[in-house]
């Protein structure tokens, strides 16, 4: 690397960071200023992600230390497959809320802007940290924007279900805080890269507490990735937050995944001795239950924020059981779901906001009553409507046909990414030799089918309902600045459908080097470093 790639790896997070302290100089009330700070940002975060992933093509880990110092004492940063994946997800969902708050939002309360460059800041610093102390403190300057950002705005709702995601979270970073402290204490290290290299090395009579403090850092990554019991906080959240910070927010649960891939799979891997394959049976079991959970709520709720919501359970549980397999292939399956997911739920976080605004206040309520009292004076009306026909005016029928398009994606139907994701993942489970397939891949066949099921069933009853029943329809004002991050969103989707050979590749390459992470650890840690088991 030479001239300014050198700072390549550490411009996502430098960027959002300096724009937020630009924006709280400029003050709240100087929006052009911090709208055009904002766009500058986002533009140049989703092209520095998108060059770091095409630099990611070839097979090499790009490492950035802080003030040069030696990767055991210094910050470091490292910059692989998967982290640049998750940052061009996470530039891509950002540029879209962002402009989607433009039309109105981001005029609902104070510090929007600089709150959602920290939000960024955090999100970034997490998916390229290289060590587990760096990753509670961008995991806090994540949660801490993140708290502004579900209770911008006004209403009682809001701030109830913003205080009660603040209070979980604080107990997860406190579960953070002392997992680290227990693992600092037993492997005398917080590099991930070093502690894996140490990991086998540890004595018999300490590998227990080391455990036990892992342990207790996954419940706080467990918490975060809402996994059953502990996402209960989920669907409430979000549906209270803003339309743009509920999308933004909605990556929050991936943060979560992502350090159980990068933590479990680096530490407890097979080279790890008797500590390999530590949990794996607890995030099969957790995410076949989050799914289940997530079906029902999905069912159960006719709010389509909560809907939402809970359709964020249900891509937890599957990511979970699917990295609970400790497959190569079902990971670059889940990789791949994963990326389609953030997608269609950051769509339609956006999407529900404008779809609602054709809603009239009280139409259900309307609807069930004409239900129970039966035919009245009108039906005359009624029924030569229903022989000419709805005219749907034309923003009601785009918006019905994304609502569709996110439907299909969410419940897996062919020939949708989604499918194509869920295929990725249980085709290797079900294999190909004659032996007897596994319980637990009938149960993880049963849970995707049936959680498809149960997301098909709530989305087409909330899409009858919101576009379909004429007693509820009005033409809603939409602007394009709202309109088109929905559309950009979709059109990702679209595009990781028809590219999804490639995609494919990708994801599996990033899945094998997970499980093998030896070239990881040689570029954290040196080439002559000896790695554990004889790692190649």
């Amino acid at each position: 690397m030479n001239g300014w790639t050198d700072h390549l790896v550490i411009a996502p997070i430098v960027v959002p960071m300096l724009a937020g302290a630009a924006m709280i100089l400029a003050g709240d009330r100087r929006r052009r200023l911090t709208v055009a700070i904002g766009s500058l940002s986002l533009l140049l975060i989703v092209a520095l992600s998108i060059l770091l992933l095409v630099q990611a093509q070839v097979p090499e880990v790009r490492i950035y230390r802080l003030g040069d110092w030696p990767t055991l004492f210094g910050i470091v940063l490292v910059a692989d497959r998967l982290s640049a994946l998750m940052l061009v997800l996470t530039g891509c969902l950002g540029l879209a809320a962002f402009v989607f708050s433009l039309a109105r939002w981001h005029r609902a309360g104070v510090y929007f802007h600089p709150l959602f460059q920290f939000q960024l800041m955090g999100l970034n610093g997490a998916f390229l940290t290289g060590d587990l102390f760096n990753l509670f403190v961008f995991f806090e300057v994540m949660l801490a924007a993140s708290y502004g950002m579900a209770l911008h705005g006004s209403g009682v709702a809001r701030v109830r279900a913003g205080l009660h995601y603040l209070t979980i979270n604080l107990v997860a970073s406190l579960l953070f805080l002392v997992g680290v402290s227990v693992v600092y204490g037993i492997g005398g290290t917080l590099n991930m890269a070093d502690l894996a290299a140490r990991i086998p090395l540890v004595a018999v009579e300490d590998r227990g507490l080391l455990e036990a403090g892992l342990a207790v850092m996954g419940v706080a990554f467990l918490i975060k990735a809402a996994m059953w019991p502990l996402g209960f906080w989920l669907p409430g959240t979000y549906a209270a937050a803003a339309a743009p910070a509920a999308a933004i927010l909605s990556i929050l649960s991936k943060v979560g995944i992502y350090a159980i891939l990068r933590v479990w799979l680096l530490l407890f891997g097979p080279e790890a001795g008797a500590s390999a394959g530590f949990g794996a049976d607890w995030l099969l079991a957790g995410g076949l239950l989050t799914i289940g959970f997530g079906s029902i709520a999905v069912l159960a709720t006719q709010d389509l924020p909560r809907l939402a919501g809970a359709s964020v359970l249900v891509s937890s549980g599957t990511l979970l059981a699917a990295i609970g397999t400790g497959q190569v292939a079902v990971t670059a399956g889940a990789l791949f779901y994963l990326t389609g997911s953030v997608l269609a739920i950051g769509a339609l976080f956006l999407l529900i906001e404008l779809a609602e605004r054709s809603r009239e206040v009280g139409a259900d309520v309307l609807a069930v009553t004409r239900e129970a009292l039966g035919p009245g004076e009108d039906d005359g009306e009624g029924d030569a409507a229903e022989e000419t026909g709805v005219a749907i005016p034309g923003i009601l029928a785009i918006l019905g046909l994304g609502f569709m398009a996110c439907a299909l994606l969410l419940a897996g139907l062919p020939p949708l990414s989604g499918f194509l994701a869920k295929f990725a993942i249980l085709s290797p489970l079900l294999g190909t030799a004659p032996t007897p397939v596994a319980t637990t891949t009938w149960l993880m066949m049963a849970a995707l089918i049936l959680s498809g099921l149960a997301t098909l069933i709530a989305m087409v009853r909330a899409g009858i309902a919101v576009f379909w029943a004429p007693q509820a329809i009005r033409v809603p004002r939409v602007r394009v600045v709202e309109l088109a991050p929905v559309l950009l969103l979709l059109a990702l989707s679209g595009a990781l459908t028809v590219g999804a050979g490639p995609a494919l590749a990708y994801m599996q390459a990033t899945a094998e080097a997970l499980h093998a992470p030896g070239g990881y650890l040689r570029a954290v840690l040196g080439a002559r470093t000896a790695l554990p088991g004889g790692m190649p």
